[in-house]
């Protein structure tokens, strides 16, 4: 889900607008540019970016392969997934009951089949001989015990909201579960394809005890298994010859930690590591340039936003929420910030995210939506209006990359313009997630940059955030009307039936602005000459990927 920096027919490209150069907001962002160095030519070239289904299938097999991550995880454990470094690692190791496709559908994973004989019940066959990294052989009672732990208030699984509805996990026989559910749950079925779906070894995990994720094994049953971790430095995965699905092309993969976004440049230019995710924006043009390798997009589902973590201050009133969604450049920031690799909107959610939707609903959910356009006259009106005028505000910023940095000065820019103080405080790259997870992190903080990811492709999946309680709802927003449409919306299991009460969910949370939306961005990965085979979608997340990767070449083993 998200980061959060975090999908139906695909769009075949994205389009990128005009860029008016002449405002305030477009060179504060271009003298910031320039202080942290990039190459003049750092964007994506041509007006449009093509998103690919896929990178070329690999060839043949490779000894090992290097993948730069931009953060180092706190923990492996499965509940605690909950982050882009986390997941993209783990999706290798641990396998979940469905599984995400690189198309960004659903499939059996551990699950053989799953079936929903009535509204409330979900029955998963499980795949005989299945074996964990230890050897032992899945069974119903390692389901059971993965799935309660996500489910135990203790663990403070971060999934655990995706559990609320359940009454009950059962053990029904040597290889079947049953999860009775107190009312219908459409998202339910849909997230045991991510991590809230992991199954690890039962007597793996409590031999472990409270090292569990940080030491030693992960007691999964994935393509690959947790091998060295060399804290502050790097994790590998040694291939898991046991596996029972198709063997990985690579014996090992090093995933070195490079919190510095010029270093992950520097190292993908360099060879040192052969390809990444999540890459910096400002190197865009070297990496496409650089004759070493190729630089893809993929479909993202994702969206930029300003996450409101306060709304105790200036920004409970409406009014200031909107004065500043009416004075960001989004423009200078998507030109900016994201290499020109993306789209500006005013929506939360993709529209990818609403594949399948018929018109009538797609107008209710988009045509309503807040302009994109900047307007500092009426900004500047609402601020006077609400009394906010000289107000400080604190936004989080940090050097993971220029969409986070680039997004905080735009805000600090917009605010300024219009009269408000904001205040950036920077926030170390390692130390980002913890906004995510520790409200003290969030202490005197009132927005900082949240790149949303889908883990299903359902609008309601971003939605479903500002709920009374929900992980994400940093701020306490609480309206009985929108909690009442996410009830509805979760009991809905036809797929258009539930879209039409989404798109009412998604005109009423952009008429609050509890997150104020920038930009969609597609997902990037760069591969060098040497290896190919990774999924360019954000599937990568939930799906094992490095599975796929391997010599680009015929015959090549190094």
């Amino acid at each position: 889900m998200t980061t959060p920096l975090p999908t139906g027919g695909r769009r075949p490209r994205l389009r990128r607008g005009p860029i008016a150069v002449t405002t305030a907001v477009l060179t504060s962002l271009a003298a910031l540019a320039a202080c942290s160095g990039p190459p003049k030519d750092s964007g994506v070239a041509g007006g449009e970016v093509k998103l690919s289904a896929s990178t070329p299938p690999a060839r043949g097999q490779i000894d090992s392969f290097t993948w730069a991550v931009y953060a180092e995880p706190p923990t492996l454990d499965y509940t605690l997934a909950f982050d882009y470094p986390q997941n993209t690692i783990l999706s290798n190791v641990c396998e979940s009951l469905m599984r995400w496709t690189p198309g960004l559908t659903l499939e059996p994973g551990l699950a053989r089949k799953a079936s929903n004989p009535d509204p409330t019940t979900w029955v998963y066959d499980l795949r005989a001989g299945v074996r964990f990294h230890d050897g032992k052989v899945m069974n119903a009672d390692d389901v059971v015990y993965s799935l309660d732990r996500q489910r135990d208030p203790d663990n403070a699984a971060a999934w655990a909201q995706n559990f609320q509805n359940v009454d009950s996990v059962r053990k029904t026989g040597p290889l079947q579960v049953t999860v009775k559910l107190k009312k219908p749950d459409s998202q339910f079925p849909q997230y045991m394809a991510t991590a809230a779906g992991v199954v690890a070894s039962k007597s793996g995990v409590q031999a472990a005890g409270k090292d569990y994720g940080t030491t030693g094994g992960l007691a999964c049953t994935g393509p690959y298994e947790l091998g060295t971790w060399s804290k502050g430095q790097s994790i590998e995965l040694d291939r898991f010859d046991g596996y029972w699905g198709t063997r990985a092309k690579s014996e090992k993969v090093v995933f070195k930690v490079l919190t510095d976004p010029s270093a992950r440049t520097n190292a993908m230019l360099s060879g040192d590591v052969d390809g990444g995710y999540l890459i910096p924006t400002e190197s865009y043009g070297r990496l496409r340039d650089s004759g070493i390798g190729t630089l893809f997009f993929g479909e993202g589902l994702s969206t930029v936003n300003v996450n409101i973590t306060d709304m105790k201050g200036p920004l409970g009133d409406l009014r200031v929420r909107k004065a500043l969604s009416l004075a960001l450049d989004r423009s200078g920031f998507v030109k900016a910030g994201l290499g020109g690799a993306g789209t500006v909107t005013s929506s939360l959610t993709t529209r990818a995210a609403w594949a399948g939707a018929s018109e009538p609903t797609l107008k209710v959910a988009f045509d309503t939506l807040p302009p994109t356009t900047q307007d500092l006259a009426k900004a500047r009106a609402l601020i006077k209006e609400a009394g906010a005028t000289g107000k400080t505000l604190t936004v989080a910023t940090s050097s993971i990359g220029q969409d986070v940095s680039l997004l905080a000065t735009a805000v600090q820019a917009a605010g300024t313009q219009i009269g408000l103080k904001i205040n950036l405080k920077t926030i170390a790259p390692n130390a980002f997630t913890a906004l995510f997870t520790d409200p003290a992190a969030r202490e005197g903080i009132d927005m900082f940059p949240l790149t949303y990811y889908d883990s299903i492709t359902d609008p309601l999946d971003l939605l479903t955030n500002f709920r009374t309680g929900a992980y994400l709802n940093f701020a306490g927003y609480s309206d009985k009307e929108y909690d009442s449409l996410v009830e509805q919306a979760t009991a809905v299991y036809p797929h258009d039936q539930r879209l039409k009460i989404e798109a009412e969910l998604q005109k009423k949370a952009a008429e609050q602005l509890l997150w104020i939306p920038v930009a969609e961005w597609p997902t990037a990965v760069f591969l060098n000459k040497r290896i190919t085979g990774a999924p360019t979608t954000i599937a990568y997340m939930y799906y094992p990927w490095a599975a796929d990767v391997g010599a680009a070449e015929a015959g090549a083993t190094q």
